[in-house]
């Protein structure tokens, strides 16, 4: 199976990107119902939504993305290391924004709007990282 081309790819890797993003702000909901809303409890929910996300987004852009379908805990490793590491770059543009956004409205909604538009740029910036960096093989060469 090749990698997808084109609109297709935009296509499968929005849905991926809007898929760990409810995952990602859902978990985060959770955890703010349960802890309460200090900047403790909100750096809580953060971190185990942002690790939730990436997960999702890893397995989703392995298969259907980069066509990788090389398994073993190496591969998965080394890979997720590296996917990992790119992702720290976009998250602190996602964490940024939701930030921002939070501290100037304190609203829900507004965490959440600044987490999407923040979450969209990083992804962007994301999938030009893990080509490049992380699916190297040829079996990338998706757009």
């Amino acid at each position: 199976m090749s990698a997808p081309r084109g609109w297709a790819l935009v296509g499968r890797y929005g849905a991926f990107a809007v898929v760990a993003t409810l995952v990602n702000l859902g978990l985060q909901r959770l955890v703010l119902a349960a802890l309460g809303t200090t900047v403790v409890q909100y750096l809580i929910a953060l971190v185990l939504g942002t690790g939730a996300g990436l997960v999702v987004k890893y397995l989703l852009d392995k298969r259907w993305i980069f066509a990788d379908f090389e398994t073993g805990a190496r591969a998965h490793g080394r890979k997720f290391t590296l996917y990992t590491v790119m992702g720290l770059v976009t998250t602190a543009i996602f964490w940024a924004s939701e930030t921002a956004f939070w501290w100037v409205f304190r609203t829900d909604a507004a965490r959440e709007l600044g987490a999407v538009l923040g979450l969209a740029v990083g992804y962007v910036v994301k999938y030009q990282l893990d080509k490049r960096f992380v699916f190297t093989s040829e079996r990338a060469d998706a757009a």
